[in-house]
């Protein structure tokens, strides 16, 4: 199976402290895979900080061109990130949280509604993809409400019909709905993901791993 699960430091919610795109993972510092759970997406791993915090996945957010960050902070180890072809933007703006308010691919992305139209420019700029704004389940965190690769995406269970089909129509990928970390509804801090593979939080029942694995396309 494609998934496996993993905490950091006996926390389960990975997605808080982890980024993944098809391009590069980032883990903090003092993070170190064990060989399956590296190889399992298929990426080259980076160790870094965002201005000596470990909160890697509420902090950024991208795909395979480009990571974007608030201009308050600074990643560690830019030129390694870099050195994959992964391009490092830093953005204006009283919103900080890049990955509680982006969910983004390859082929688009869905932003948060609080963003001005002026960073949601910037945004795409980065990216190379088109930018939506909406919210998931009512509500304006985007990127904690769900996990999207370039084949698919699962957001949370109170999304709406007319939510889901913006970010269908935005990522280019079918959606579903589902939980992690024993029913937590914020799948954004409870999953990492690429179209390789995922890493799960350690809570993640079997039924939530398989969820997640179909969901994603995953399934071998």
């Amino acid at each position: 199976m494609p998934v496996r699960r993993m905490d950091i430091n006996r926390i389960p919610f990975i997605g808080a402290f982890a980024f993944c795109s098809e391009r590069i993972a980032l883990f903090p510092k003092n993070v170190h895979l064990h060989p399956d759970e590296s190889g399992i997406l298929g990426v080259p791993v980076v160790n870094t900080l965002v201005s000596k915090s470990p909160l890697l996945g509420i902090l950024l957010a991208g795909n395979s061109n480009a990571i974007v960050c608030s201009d308050l902070f600074s990643l560690d180890n830019e030129e390694e990130i870099e050195r994959n072809g992964v391009k490092i933007c830093y953005i204006p703006g009283r919103l900080t949280s890049f990955g509680n308010l982006v969910l983004a691919n390859d082929y688009g992305a869905v932003v948060s509604p609080e963003f001005p139209s002026k960073t949601v420019r910037l945004i795409e700029e980065s990216l190379g993809v088109k930018a939506v704004k909406s919210t998931i389940a009512g509500r304006p965190y985007v990127g904690s409400l769900g996990v999207a690769t370039n084949k698919g995406a699962l957001l949370h269970p109170d999304v709406t019909e007319d939510e889901a089909k913006v970010v269908e129509e935005a990522l280019g990928v079918p959606v579903d709905v589902g939980t992690a970390c024993g029913g937590v509804s914020l799948l954004g801090i409870c999953v990492i993901a690429n179209s390789r593979g995922a890493i799960a939080g350690s809570t993640t029942t079997g039924p939530e791993l398989g969820r997640i694995e179909s969901s994603l396309g995953l399934i071998e």
